[in-house]
């Protein structure tokens, strides 16, 4: 057996930003170097953050790429840490027209998910993602064409094998051709969104796959958002008989530094250099092994259990909102705070995100608007300490109800409601207009589904934080963020009676959100079973779901299909948000 010391960097890279990108990868392999790392590795297309989407297709973009990983190369090299042996994720393309593997018609050039092996200041070996990933957020068959070979790289006498994501997904390809390698070590870059519920699936899915390989498996993640997407790390080591053995924590940069007794490789001539229609590309770095040395105690960052993950999916929507401010060039952000629970919500994710001095609210009553939403609000406010300024709307509306029905059309009744919405709406995009905030739209997925909203009106926002969250699930996360404070000895921020008091859009007198919508437990049930898993009516009926709600709520998720398009992007926390997991069309007459 033979040593190694891997340093896994999970790190939280910028789409578009090669520079600041290379700079991250350059820190993280000198934190790698002081820490004795004989191997460092980065995750999935770190050079030019992920997902690209569509800027695979500029060839620009591609040759871009190339050249930024070529000196990042000789950055590494330049800065000491050429002997260091950094694995990175990077956009390629590929260079032969005939490489097995490529579909029909496909160019040489078009774009690859690809890896690449730095070492003594080049790109020692480089291979690309063989299995595209198409489902979910995913569409990778638009962007890239598939790889043909297994890297295989031999780090101080150890054979590691070296897969990118859904390779290790996905049965056959690079894990088999890793088990006929005879790899010591198999490592995989990922770039691997969070999802709730997942179970621990990830860890399970490592555990299999190094029993399967007969081999340790290293499994880096990136952290931090981009656009509605946000990334939670969990990197983590498992053994060859799948007993984990290092883990790191989740929505932290942090370099998890994982002691290693592998295989020491051994050459057999009569191993095939094909498997499952890959390609075998072997190169040695260093052969000799490390000379013995004491071993530290590896890190084990425990997990949440996933039945009580509530905090967990707060950090998610902290991390997401964070990061969409900060890498977007804002400064600020503006909500609308009525005193509910979710403007209360959404203000409270904003100030944990951002502070409190990033943070302005703006409170909007109107006519009908109750004494106590205004005091909720205010006492929000207070509570986080973020500047809160008043608006009556009162005279705006009015103001438009007389030019409306100056055009011989009053409003009334929803049109009416809608007005105030919409009033509310122009004001906080005049002042983000003027001062420069980003307008958090304060919408939760339960009103996304059923059109609950008001278009141009509380829908307007240039991000929309708690998007994925369905009505039962805000009120969940406000009691949980309420508990952590106090368990810590803080003052809760949230108002009690912003958690505690029937929800209402206060639009009419002594309106409530249950005049309009079943029960929130109820719908959100019938909404999770419809959207999430696609169950149709007679199913939904079949499950046990009173007949006449489910016709009601399919009617009211498939008319606003035309809202959802017109909404602000949100962080995805689901399995299946309503934006790129789900794909319907808007004029639609299928409804059984």
């Amino acid at each position: 057996m033979a040593q190694l010391r891997i340093a896994l960097a999970q790190v939280n890279p910028t789409v578009g930003d090669l520079d600041g990108n290379r700079r991250l990868v350059v820190a993280a392999a000198r934190e790698a170097a002081d820490a004795g790392a004989h191997l460092a590795v980065l995750p999935e297309m770190v050079v030019t953050g992920y997902p690209v989407e569509d800027l695979a297709l500029r060839k620009s973009f591609v040759s871009a790429s190339i050249k930024a990983t070529r000196a990042l190369a000789a950055d590494l090299a330049e800065a000491g840490l050429g002997e260091l042996p950094t694995v990175v994720g990077y956009l390629s393309r590929r260079e032969d027209q005939s490489a097995p593997g490529a579909s029909p018609g496909q160019p040489a050039g078009a774009p690859q998910n690809a890896v690449a092996v730095l070492h003594q200041g080049r790109m020692a070996i480089t291979s690309a993602k063989h299995h595209l990933p198409n489902y979910g957020v995913f569409d990778e068959f638009r962007n890239f064409v598939p790889g043909d070979t297994l890297p295989v790289v031999r780090v101080r006498g150890i054979d590691v094998a070296l897969a990118v994501c859904e390779d290790l997904w996905q049965e056959g390809g690079p894990v088999t051709a890793a088990r006929a390698a005879r790899a010591g070590l198999l490592v995989s870059l990922n770039g691997s969104p969070y999802e709730r519920h997942k179970d621990d699936v990830r860890l399970e899915l490592c555990q299999r796959r190094a029993r399967e390989i007969g081999a340790a498996l290293a499994y880096v993640n990136m952290v931090g958002g981009q656009d509605d997407l946000v990334f939670e790390g969990d990197s983590l080591v498992v053994d060859a008989e799948g007993d984990l053995v290092a883990r790191a924590p989740q929505f932290t940069d942090t370099l998890l530094v994982a002691d290693l007794e592998l295989p020491e490789a051994v050459d057999h001539p009569e191993d095939p250099d094909r498997v499952d229609g890959l390609r075998i590309v072997r190169r040695t770095l260093t052969a000799t092994p490390v000379a013995p040395y004491p071993p530290d105690e590896n890190t084990v960052t425990p997990r949440p259990d996933p039945l009580s993950d509530t905090g967990e999916v707060y950090q998610a929507l902290v991390t997401g909102l964070r990061d969409y401010v900060v890498k977007n060039g804002f400064r600020s952000v503006l909500v609308a705070v009525s005193g509910g629970i979710d403007s209360a919500l959404t203000a409270t994710i904003a100030v944990d995100a951002l502070g409190p001095d990033s943070v302005h609210g703006l409170l909007l009553p109107s006519e009908h608007s109750s004494e106590h939403s205004v005091s909720d609000a205010e006492d929000l406010a207070e509570r986080q300490g973020f500047a809160a300024r008043t608006a009556a709307i009162g005279p705006m509306v009015a103001a438009f109800e007389r030019a409306a029905a100056d055009t011989g059309a009053p409003l009334a009744g929803l049109a009416a409601e809608n007005l105030q919405a919409r009033v509310r709406g122009t004001l906080l995009m005049g002042l983000s207009n003027q001062e420069g905030h980003l307008v958090l739209a304060t919408g939760n997925k339960s009103e996304a589904a059923t059109g609950y909203s008001t278009l141009y009106g509380d829908s307007v926002g240039g991000f929309a934080p708690i998007k994925d969250c369905w009505k039962t699930l805000v009120w969940e996360l406000a009691r949980w963020r309420n508990d952590e404070a106090a368990r810590q000895g803080r003052t809760p921020p949230i108002p009690e009676n912003s958690i505690t008091k029937p929800p209402s859009a206060e639009l009419s007198p002594d309106q409530l959100d249950s005049d309009s919508l079943p029960d929130y437990a109820m719908l959100d049930a019938v909404l999770d079973a419809y959207i999430g898993t696609d169950k149709g009516e007679a199913e939904l009926i079949f499950a046990g779901y009173e007949p006449a709600l489910v016709r009601r709520v399919i009617r009211l998720v498939d008319r606003a299909e035309y809202k959802r398009r017109q909404s602000a992007p949100g962080t995805k926390i689901s399995s299946r948000n309503l934006s790129r997991d789900r794909r319907v069309p808007i004029t639609n007459r299928w409804t059984v």
